[in-house]
């Protein structure tokens, strides 16, 4: 029988593979906190940038707040809110007069069905600057009408109809009477 004796005071051990191991793991580590504390600097100087032009944007926008406040004062007394009055009004009236008609019509003529009556329009312009036209439309028979919302639905020029009010014919008035609010795509 063989007994084992091992004669040396520190048997050999295999660390070689671990401690080269541990090494280029510390050393990635290394690296990586590196590349860390570079971007943290990166964002820093980037947020600092970002402070400054926040803080010049806001003194802007205080000194252009107190050139308004200054303007709306003088515009507010009374010897001028006659004419800052006159103004509004012709404002909103060339707004509205910016509106075409000729163009109105040219682009109902493309998508509405030849048997439908054009009987009202209203339009109307948002505080957005855009056109929305209240209409009131006509026909003997009801496919026309829907086949007038079908075509609107698709057109680029008209988005989001709605149709608000749909009556049937009379004795006084043979026709299928729907009312339709569209918005419209004319440019003022």
């Amino acid at each position: 029988m063989k007994i084992p004796i091992n004669l040396a005071s520190q048997p050999f051990r295999r660390d070689r593979a671990m401690l080269v191991a541990s090494i280029a793991v510390s050393l990635l580590l290394c690296g990586s906190l590196a590349v860390l504390i570079s971007l943290a600097r990166a964002d820093k100087s980037q947020l600092a940038d970002l402070n400054h032009q926040v803080d010049h944007l806001t003194t802007q926008i205080r000194r252009v707040t107190a050139q308004q406040s200054q303007l709306d004062t003088v515009l507010r007394k009374p010897q001028n809110a006659e004419v800052l009055e006159r103004s509004v009004f012709l404002n909103a009236l060339l707004l509205r007069k910016g509106v075409s008609w000729t163009r109105i019509f040219a682009d109902l003529e493309k998508v509405m069905p030849y048997n439908v009556r054009l009987i009202q329009i209203r339009p109307s312009v948002t505080p957005q600057g855009q056109v929305s036209l209240d209409m009131t439309v006509g026909a003997n028979e009801m496919p026309p009408v829907i086949d007038l919302y079908k075509a609107l639905q698709e057109s680029p020029l008209f988005s989001y109809s709605e149709v608000k009010v749909l009556s049937p014919p009379t004795q006084s008035d043979p026709f299928y009477k729907c009312r339709v609010s569209v918005e419209y795509a004319q440019k003022l």
